[in-house]
């Protein structure tokens, strides 16, 4: 213990030095003004700015992309909560009650719920990356893909029984999402399948092109069609700092959302996505408002999964550094990062580069205070961005949309695809389908087919091989649970009644 506090002292020494404060600072800034931009992302601006590898040493550059990274995940949540437009697949649930927040005059508090989340949850995970970073290593080695697949299913469930008002819907929203992950190249055959003979399909359709044409496209033509019907209270922008009463129901949400996030990146199962649906399914569960939920906005809705989201980014580098395995697009272009400068990331990295792993990890601590003193005077301007007139304002969504979309690939097919999934939009929300399931579909989709068809392939193509493991049987046992409890609830709800 004595011996981590040493090398964490002499890592915020190495990071406390002006020029690494200075890339940690342009890091965090460049990030955040990325997270607002949608369907651009830390992955690809990351990515962009791999060349300076070649200028500047290791530790400076590491803490710049950390500092991107982080800053994303921030500014991904002003436009979910402003705009519905998510910036960031982890920031789609934030969407979900931080426009509903922002739609009843509370954007103010859902901005400031995020950005204290945020830094609460980056912290705390911070701490136990800094303690655990080399025992979790060594469990997350131990999970197979029955594991991994029990997870996703658990997942599924979870959030289609959560979202929409009636399970039926939130199951035909996830087979939706699922049907569309499948399109493209069969990950383990390479086969082609279900792209109709369209040549643009072959590489699958991205989740970020979808998620934009639901949430941002869908919401305003949904707005311009039904104009004058539906009741427009977008302008009214509220305080911009939170209640104590918010203050009080953020948070315990921010806790729990913290410890459901950090063990999902440190696991190789698949980004910030599920549990963020995770954490919104258990403040849904547990809140007293239960009322508020996807009516008015309920300030847990986008306490928690802020929380989970940040706490799984930062978990993220668990198993970077400690096994060499990416969990996350970022990561592994951050793993990319680390082979131009000849470093191994993996168990001998703390041994060969501990000077640069303790610097790394300081500079998360320094990032998220950074990051906290950036935003929260930044809430009052962001929030000023609904005072702008409704034509203008869906205008001005449209062409950040296309921008983004259009930017991700130089298609102009994404562009009628993503007009085209806006249309489903509206008529999803025309008929009260929830949308986020088929976001959730799409991204874990191909990911639990590939866990699911490795775990036959172990047991020999028996399925009890779900079975004979226990850890995997008792996440088979929450799945079930989580899809009949309710409704023997209700039973017997009804025979007393």
């Amino acid at each position: 213990m004595g011996d981590i506090g040493a090398q964490l002292l002499a890592g915020f020494a190495t990071a406390g030095t002006p020029i690494n404060l200075l890339w940690a600072f342009v890091g965090c800034a460049v990030g955040t003004a990325i997270g607002v931009l949608p369907g651009l992302g830390p992955a690809v601006t990351v990515a962009m700015l791999l060349p300076i590898t070649t200028q500047v040493e290791p530790t400076a550059s590491m803490i710049f992309f950390a500092g991107i990274y982080y800053g994303a995940m921030y500014g991904g949540s002003t436009t979910s909560i402003l705009l519905n437009t998510p910036g960031e697949t982890g920031t789609m649930v934030t969407a979900l009650e931080g426009f509903k927040m922002a739609k009843s005059g509370r954007a103010g508090a859902a901005l400031a719920t995020s950005a204290i989340g945020s830094f609460v949850a980056g912290t705390i995970a911070t701490v136990l990356v800094t303690l655990f970073a080399p025992v979790v290593a060594e469990f997350a080695v131990k999970l197979g893909p029955p594991e991994y697949f029990m997870l996703m299913l658990l997942a599924f469930t979870t959030v289609s029984a959560v979202l929409g008002q009636s399970t039926l819907r939130g199951m035909t929203a996830l087979f939706i999402g699922l049907a569309i992950g499948l399109v493209g190249l069969d990950q383990i055959t390479g086969q082609v399948r279900y792209t109709g003979g369209v040549p643009e399909f072959m590489d699958g359709i991205e989740v970020v092109l979808v998620a934009v044409g639901l949430f941002a496209v869908g919401e305003t033509l949904y707005n311009a069609l039904y104009e004058g019907r539906s009741v427009a209270t977008l302008n009214r922008a509220g305080k911009v700092h939170m209640t104590a009463a918010e203050w009080r129901r953020s948070w315990p949400a921010w806790l729990r959302g913290t410890f459901i996030g950090f063990p999902f990146g440190t696991v190789p199962a698949g980004g910030s996505e599920i549990p963020t649906f995770l954490s919104y399914a258990a403040e849904r569960k547990l809140s007293k408002y239960p009322q508020e939920f996807g009516t008015t906005g309920a300030i847990e809705g986008v306490a928690g999964p802020e929380a989970a989201n940040n706490a799984a980014v930062t978990a993220t580098l668990v198993p970077l550094l400690t096994l060499g395995i990416p969990t996350s697009v970022t990561a592994a272009i951050l793993l990319n990062a680390f082979q131009n400068y000849g470093i191994q990331a993996g168990p001998q990295l703390f041994q060969t580069s501990s000077a640069l792993v303790w610097a790394l990890i300081a500079s998360l601590y320094i990032g998220n205070v950074m990051l906290l003193i950036l935003n929260l005077p930044l809430v009052g301007l962001w929030v000023k961005l609904l005072k702008i007139p409704r034509p203008q304002l869906y205008a001005g969504i449209l062409i950040f949309a296309t921008v983004g979309v259009y930017g991700m690939r130089q298609s102009s097919f994404d562009l009628f695809l993503m007009f085209g999934i806006g249309l489903v939009g509206v008529v999803m929300r025309r008929f009260d389908f929830p949308t986020a399931p088929v976001i959730v579909g799409m991204i874990l989709g191909p990911l639990a087919e590939a866990q699911m068809r490795n775990a036959l392939s172990i047991g020999e193509g028996r399925w009890s091989v779900f079975v004979e493991r226990p850890m995997s049987a008792v996440l088979l046992a929450l799945v079930v649970a989580v899809l009949v409890l309710p409704r023997l609830v209700r039973l017997f709800g009804r025979k007393k009644a």
